[in-house]
């Protein structure tokens, strides 16, 4: 495999300016409650007010950005069962370009919604992998368009680090940064930016019990698939790609679970004390830091709030 040169700091810098006009910088904000209950001082970077709800915004902006005229022309395309296909079809419809989004039949309903709201064209296929990655090669084949992978991409990890730059523009003297992991795209570009910007800073990640392959990977030093996942988390379901693997591997200092229950009393706590809506994939690092009070003991620590992407007819209390 040749190696790989991930996205520098000024590419990141770059990247901020590119996906402006197509995104929000956005609020940080805190809970006294919340603290007092967690024994540390806790800011929370919300991109559950990002457009299209979610930090996914920043990664298929910049991929799509970053397109040749030619490529624009036949369009992007991607297999998603949430927010990265509502923010390609975001992303290609601000840019003029069409969009082809393969989605699982089971996809929530509010997500499908979303992609055909952004005028996404949308391929059903089965919810298994295969059948998403082989419904995606027939249209790529049958269209010319260009895939957009949801985490795996060095344009995606470049965009989403975006997200840890503004944060620590905002706030530079963070101990501790923490992102939720599924694909591994947030917490890649994360750990990324915060290696270039300030190595003492530690990264950690908050992970579904129920869907635990991050935490066996990093544990292992090696891939280990997601088999099987069973979390109310469904954002946060899918595999780790072997890009963010690679950026964990070098620059994630721990992995930390959370069981259903406590990512539902994160994400309920959130609800009461800080009246946002979140997704319960965005409540994870909350719940896994509330599991691990010790280790965060007098610190202060940075929260990507990944999204605010909830069925409502679903809530989980």
């Amino acid at each position: 495999m040749n190696q790989v040169t991930f996205p520098s700091l000024n590419d990141i810098r770059f990247a901020a300016v590119r996906i402006k006009p197509f995104t929000h910088r956005t609020p940080i904000l805190k809970s006294d409650a919340i603290n007092q209950i967690a024994g540390c001082k806790i800011l929370f970077k919300c991109e559950n007010f990002q457009k299209v709800g979610a930090f996914k915004a920043r990664g298929a902006a910049n991929a799509v950005m970053k397109l040749t005229d030619e490529q624009k022309e036949k369009g992007v395309a991607t297999h998603s069962s949430g927010n990265h296909a509502a923010a390609l079809a975001r992303a290609a419809k601000v840019a003029g370009i069409p969009a082809y989004i393969v989605m699982p039949s089971n996809a929530p309903a509010i997500k499908k919604k979303a992609v055909k709201g952004y005028g996404g064209e949308i391929i059903e296929c089965e919810p298994t992998l295969e059948a998403r990655e082989t419904t995606l090669d027939q249209v790529v084949k049958k269209t010319g368009a260009t895939f957009i992978p949801p985490y795996d991409h060095l344009d995606v990890i470049e965009g989403q680090a975006t997200c840890a730059l503004e944060f620590l523009e905002d706030q530079p003297d963070l101990d501790i940064l923490m992102a939720p992991v599924g694909g591994g795209g947030l917490l890649g570009g994360t750990a990324l930016l915060s290696h270039y910007w300030d190595e003492d800073i530690e990264i950690i990640a908050g992970e579904p019990a129920g869907a635990d392959d991050a935490y066996r990977s990093f544990h292992a030093g090696k891939i280990i698939p997601q088999t099987n996942p069973k979390t109310i988390a469904d954002g946060l379901l899918t595999s780790l790609g072997k890009l963010n693997f690679e950026l964990i591997q070098r620059y994630v200092d721990d992995i930390l679970l959370a069981t259903d229950p406590q990512i539902i009393e994160a994400m309920r706590l959130i609800y009461e004390r800080m009246k946002i809506v979140i997704e319960p994939s965005c409540a994870v690092p909350l719940a896994a830091l509330l599991a691990n009070k010790d280790r965060f003991a007098g610190k202060k620590v940075g929260i990507i709030l990944s999204g605010g992407n909830v069925d409502l007819e679903k809530l989980p209390f």
